[in-house]
């Protein structure tokens, strides 16, 4: 059953709806990629410090970083929204994440102007970079960023409502051949193609997606592919993205991906370099106390929420790894008609339309609700911890 509050949050978050919306636009119009969301930054913090929050940028040593307080004046746990506000190469806020930041604050805000004598912290972390594998929140939980936080909260645009479902693991690698340059049509046979070990190494993972699990998958580009026709290109490299349902088996493909590279170098007489341009993404572990709450509170508002989906088609987030420290959610919302893509043009032009801020409003209010009755009930945080550590209550 919803709180008491949900009515006054209600409330609070209609009328933090204007700037709620200003935030989310503001943010679209000007895409950031990874580690470079100093704009966004800004609209975020400076609405948390004019809201009574204590801001800090640069997090964890990351420059678009940033965590917010507000602290209340008896002891509790510390409660962190998430907001993730970096974009996308080519299709920019095609992940939505010009909302996620917005309702974050949103969220966090009604909380606090619902109930500012609130027990404990209410915090909002800013975490730049989570597209392209960037990992930001893995960066920041290396720095300390999330020591002291009781549990995170945060949702996802997309194109059906959901209270959960699975995020694979992913690793993020480059792999990089080297060969020697000659002339292309004089002298060919005095040269070793990068760019032939490359087209060889994606043949290579073609053929061996047959023979790899369902839950699977192999994806990247050429980044680098030579410079000129002409030339017998001396470096070429694939950017690519190996996943699975766990870090254990996404690590033994790894290797599976590293044996491909190497026969590709060895039939082509180049060398070859297997590098990781991220960290590791962990699976997520959706904490079913906390989303079950998510659920009850936006139904009350008329969301059709759907339950977990575990055979969900699903991507990879760093909210993953966070997800392997402490309780976290990270449901769906719809804002999109179904079957519409993720990080596509469609996703992009539907996170900014009414509908999706309407949407975003209901999803922030279903945030603040989870927020309070972590910071309220002592009980529901001594629910999630055991849901989290597997112990029966």
């Amino acid at each position: 059953m919803p709180s008491t509050f949900l009515e006054t949050l209600c409330g609070e978050l209609t009328a933090l709806r204007p700037r709620m919306d200003a935030a989310s636009l503001a943010i679209h119009a000007r895409p950031e990629l990874k580690f470079a969301e100093f704009h966004a930054q800004q609209v975020l913090t400076g609405w948390l410090v004019e809201s009574g929050f204590t801001v800090t940028s640069g997090a964890g040593g990351l420059d678009t970083a940033f965590v917010a307080l507000h602290h209340g004046p008896d002891p509790g746990p510390c409660v962190a929204v998430l907001a993730e506000y970096d974009a996308l190469p080519g299709v920019g806020h095609g992940c939505g994440h010009n909302l996620i930041a917005a309702g974050a604050a949103a969220a966090a805000i009604a909380v606090v102007r619902a109930l500012p004598a609130h027990p404990g912290t209410v915090a909002v972390i800013g975490t730049p970079g989570e597209e392209m594998g960037g990992a930001g929140k893995v960066r920041l939980a290396e720095a300390g960023v999330f020591d002291g936080v009781d549990a995170a909260v945060m949702f996802h645009p997309g194109d059906r409502w959901l209270t959960g479902r699975p995020g694979l693991a992913a690793a993020h690698l480059r792999v990089a051949f080297t060969g020697v340059s000659a002339h292309a049509s004089v002298s060919p046979w005095q040269g070793r193609s990068a760019l032939a070990a490359a087209q060889l190494f994606l043949n290579a993972l073609d053929v061996m997606r047959q023979f790899v699990p369902p839950t699977a998958r192999l994806h990247g580009i050429v980044s680098d592919g030579g410079q000129a026709p002409n030339v017998v290109p001396a470096r070429a490299a694939v950017d690519l993205y190996v996943r699975d349902r766990t870090a254990v088996s996404a690590k033994a493909l790894v290797e599976r991906v590293r044996a491909a590279a190497a026969g590709a170098a060895l039939a082509t007489q180049t060398e070859v370099e297997v590098s990781e341009t991220g960290p590791l993404y962990a699976e997520r572990r959706n904490n079913a106390v906390l989303a079950e709450l998510f659920g009850d509170a936006v139904r009350t508002l008329g969301a059709d929420i759907g339950p977990y989906a575990p055979d969900s088609p699903a991507g990879s987030s760093d909210i993953g790894n966070l997800s392997q420290l402490m309780p976290v959610i990270h449901p769906y919302v719809q804002i999109a008609d179904a079957g519409t893509p993720a990080h596509s043009d469609a996703m992009r032009e539907a996170a900014a339309t009414p509908l999706a801020h309407d949407r975003t409003q209901v999803a922030s209010t279903g945030l603040a609700e989870v927020v309070v009755r972590l910071l309220t009930e002592p009980g529901v945080l001594t629910a999630a911890r055991a849901e989290f550590e597997g112990v029966s209550v």
